[in-house]
């Protein structure tokens, strides 16, 4: 099942520094193609459609879970991370998309049914 890193960033008060930022987006894919990481998302201003959402988006899709976690941990990134930090804020996290077939009615039907509901 695909896993996705999801990073909300929000540039510093200070601002970023072009050079730094620059930087870590130039090595980044060569951390993620060992990974068999991939952006679905990088660097946008989503439109918002509901609720506060200062800031910019990446999405980077991996095969699992494993993959997404090896990744972020690895000493190629790790190596790289901290010129991120430096001029950003970020909410970062991993999350695993739905399986092959995945319909939210089912859902719906096991959350009745484990409520003790009748599931129609």
């Amino acid at each position: 099942m695909t896993t996705y890193a999801i990073c909300h960033l929000q540039p510093r008060a200070t601002g970023p520094t072009p050079q730094e930022v620059a930087d870590y987006i130039e090595r980044i894919q060569a951390t993620m193609d060992p990974f068999g990481g991939h952006f679905l998302v990088h660097g946008v201003e989503p439109e918002v459609v509901e609720g506060p959402w200062p800031g910019a988006l990446v999405m980077i899709g991996f095969p699992d879970a494993a993959a997404a976690r090896a990744w972020y941990a690895s000493p190629a990134y790790q190596q790289i991370l901290p010129l991120r930090l430096a001029h950003f804020t970020c909410r970062t996290v991993l999350v695993d998309g739905v399986p092959p077939g995945y319909d939210a009615t089912a859902t719906a039907h096991a959350i009745r049914s484990a409520a003790g509901g009748d599931g129609a």
